[in-house]
């Protein structure tokens, strides 16, 4: 998303906001529930409810984010008809937004306009990319359980595994993890994927997820025959990534995933702020 589409979007999130009678900003469920894709009211009820049990989990009171009401809107045909909506602060807008795929550039969007104290369209954008980036972490932190889940029942030990993803990044890099890490001057004490540039990321997610489809597909066992499967599939990425003169082991390195998770936790202490009824504690 550029940064004029970035510019629209908070334009229009500032003209859907309000302020009560104290003062609090809020948005209407039914305003968001557009803007995060949704059409029908039952279905963005059910986010509702899932980023109250967020809030609740939390230790802060739903009411103090979460107000409901009813409110009239005018029909096509000029009759005005009342109909249920909730109040929402920025924090609980945020709740919501968390709900959805990060990776789908609207809703990052959602989640760096409600975190973000400002409407600077460079700070969100810049957010946006470090949502991107979170989500694309676990999704390969999320395939290497997997992996090793599939690899555990089919006779891989510890040892096995630590052959598996040498030799993967091996395949991909042309060099394994260790040399990799000296390559981009990262400690041997980090995990490398938490250092890596997005793309070298999302390579390793997918030759794994490549990985864990062949075990399953074609019934694998033992550490040789998963081994060859995952070196089979760094090594496929490779090859079209270099083909598109992009050579991972190249790409730089990335500011640590757990500074940047440190940020995004830290944005979302910053806007639990001042509700409806400004107060805290548990239900």
């Amino acid at each position: 998303m550029d940064r004029t589409m970035i510019e629209r979007h908070i334009g229009e999130l500032d003209a859907r906001s309000n302020n009560d009678e104290t003062g609090v900003e809020f948005w209407y469920a039914r305003d968001v529930m557009r803007f995060m894709g949704y059409t029908e009211w039952r279905n963005f009820s059910k986010v509702i409810g899932k980023a109250k049990d967020a809030c609740r989990n939390s230790g802060i009171r739903i009411e103090s984010h979460f107000q409901d009401t009813a409110r009239e809107v005018a029909l096509g045909s000029g009759a005005v008809r009342s109909i249920d909506d909730v109040k929402l602060t920025r924090y609980a807008c945020y709740l919501i937004a968390q709900n959805g795929d990060p990776h789908k550039e609207e809703v990052a969007l959602l989640q760096s306009y409600f975190a973000v104290q400002t409407r600077n369209a460079e700070l969100i954008g810049k957010r946006m990319g470090e949502l991107s980036r979170i989500a694309t972490r676990q999704a390969l932190a999320d395939e290497e359980k997997q992996l090793h889940a599939l690899g555990y029942q089919r006779g891989v030990d510890d040892k096995g595994f630590r052959q598996i993803h040498l030799h993967g990044d091996r395949a991909l890099f042309g060099m394994d993890t260790r040399e990799m890490k000296m390559h981009l001057g990262v400690s041997q004490r980090e995990p490398l994927a938490d250092r890596l540039h997005p793309i070298a990321v999302t390579a390793k997610q997918l030759a794994t997820q490549m990985t864990n489809h062949g075990i399953e597909d074609r019934d694998l066992h033992g550490t040789y025959s998963i081994d060859r499967e995952h070196s089979d599939n760094n090594k496929s990425l490779r090859k079209a990534l270099v083909e598109r003169g992009v050579a991972p082991e190249d790409l730089p390195a990335a500011e640590d995933i757990k500074r940047v998770k440190r940020r995004a936790k830290d944005d979302e202490r910053q806007i639990e702020g001042r509700g409806f009824d400004d107060g805290r504690g548990v239900d």
